[in-house]
């Protein structure tokens, strides 16, 4: 099984692919000076939810990079006819490639919840901070570790204890770059179970719904163990957090 057809399977009812609600997203955005017509680029884009909304609230320009073409699909069908191509730029392909290509600077960077598609969340800020201008903004939302993991945690995610920091720590990466914090916000619990029971919820339906689709069984029995995982230790052990810096 495909891992991407499990991701869009298990986000179709997602409007943000993010364990963060709506309103403290855009609360976060909202710390952003915008004064119509900034360039800003968002990597690992999925529905572009995050242009769309800044297009129409503010009037940037949007450029998206986006691998998944079943969300970029959605990401067209929510642009509509309110937003025009000279507004929104979505580029379907890896993100790494792209952004070792890009020849212009942005007002704005934005990465979240997609950190590993430029590799990891160091290597996010480093290359977002390139091709940000000088008194411009960097927006990254990644994991963190609220305590330590259990190691049967671990193995149940396929993770390394290493891949994610504390949350002061994802700060101060930012910081030994050069960057200024500027805000900081994490989820709280019913945000993550709002995310992950919406996650679960489609997947279950998906295979209710489905019965004749060959890797059903794979997929039910993915989500079933991911479920559990989540209640068992997730919950007290992986937070998220959404992390605003300026470039001086």
């Amino acid at each position: 099984m495909a891992t991407n057809k499990f991701s869009v399977i298990a986000h179709r009812n997602h409007e943000i692919c993010n364990p963060l609600s709506k309103e403290k997203l855009q609360s976060v955005l909202d710390r952003i000076p915008f004064n119509g017509g900034e360039k800003v680029l968002d990597i690992g884009a999925g529905k572009c939810g995050v242009l769309i909304d800044l297009i129409v609230r503010h009037d940037v320009v949007g450029t998206a990079i986006e691998i998944e073409e079943d969300f970029i699909i959605e990401a067209r069908r929510n642009a509509g006819q309110q937003i025009t191509a000279a507004q929104l730029k979505i580029m379907n392909d890896d993100a790494k490639k792209v952004i070792a290509d890009l020849d212009e600077l942005y007002d704005v960077a934005i990465c979240i919840g997609a950190t590993h598609a430029l590799v990891d969340y160091q290597v996010t800020l480093k290359r977002m901070s390139k091709v940000v201008k000088p008194g411009g903004y960097l927006l990254v939302g990644d994991g963190y570790w609220k305590r330590k993991p259990d190691a049967a945690y671990l193995e149940a995610l396929g993770a390394e204890e290493e891949e994610l920091f504390s949350h002061q720590e994802n700060i101060q990466v930012g910081e030994d770059l050069g960057l200024i914090p500027m805000w900081a916000s994490v989820t709280n619990e019913d945000e993550w179970d709002a995310y992950e029971w919406l996650y679960s919820r489609s997947m279950e339906t998906y295979c209710i719904e489905h019965p004749d689709d060959p890797e059903v069984a794979a997929m039910r029995d993915r989500i079933r163990k991911w479920r559990s995982a989540y209640l068992r230790w997730g919950r007290e052990t992986l937070g998220f957090g959404l992390y605003l810096f300026y470039k001086g």
